[in-house]
């Protein structure tokens, strides 16, 4: 049994005569393939791994049926997510056409395609694992046959400024993290502004005043 499926990425792109999912239908239908097998996601990203239609096609396809699409880039993510599709559908038995790139899998010739895409892919992935080999080593021997140590991302000091600031201040966790020199999330995994302020502050509140600030100014800068 014949079916199809069509995609594009935005709603918006229906502007576009070339991006518009209807195109895709027109041309999918002048292949002969009936409407209601034609099954289309529209304004549903490539990059998701869950598309309504998508799943539903993929749940009624069965062996011996032939999916028609006008692109490759309408059901992969990645080539290595295409390839991981095609692999699927080769082991259930389901034939599948790219109308852009002229590959009919169900042909010795269209097979072959996809087998020397995957070599590709396999053989991309080896350059990638050597050279992250090759930096370890270079690394290594940098540094006399040890890799370096990442040193803490929040330091002592840091911790012992920050609380001192929450204590003391009413500074939002945003400018206490850029006075200590981390980003807000690095404040939050270490430090609890509002704790810290709950456990040291007496009824009321008590703010430093303008010299106690300016002492712990340049405290700060000095650390920097």
């Amino acid at each position: 049994m014949d079916f199809a499926y069509a995609r594009v990425s935005t709603k918006q792109a229906k502007g576009r005569k070339a991006q518009h999912v209807d195109n895709q239908v027109e041309r999918l239908e002048a292949m002969g393939i009936d409407r209601e097998r034609i099954f289309t996601d529209d304004g549903v990203s490539g990059r998701k791994a869950s598309r309504p239609e998508w799943d539903r096609l993929l749940s009624q396809l069965r062996r011996g049926d032939r999916l028609t699409v006008t692109s490759m880039t309408r059901i992969g993510r990645s080539l290595q997510n295409l390839l991981d599709i095609m692999t699927d559908f080769d082991r259930r038995g389901v034939d599948v056409i790219f109308l852009d790139q002229n590959i009919d899998t169900s042909t010795a010739q269209g097979r072959l395609v996809f087998h020397v895409m995957a070599a590709l892919s396999e053989y991309e992935a080896d350059l990638t694992r050597q050279r992250v080999l090759e930096g370890l080593e270079a690394a290594r021997t940098r540094h006399g046959g040890a890799l370096p140590v990442r040193g803490p991302s929040f330091t002592a000091d840091q911790r012992k400024n920050a609380e001192e600031l929450a204590r003391k201040t009413d500074f939002s966790a945003a400018r206490i993290a850029e006075m200590v020199g981390v980003s807000r999330a690095t404040l939050y995994r270490h430090v609890d502004i509002t704790k810290v302020r709950e456990r040291t502050a007496p009824a009321g509140g008590t703010l430093a005043s303008p010299d106690a600030l300016a002492a712990l100014h340049g405290k700060l800068s000095g650390a920097s």
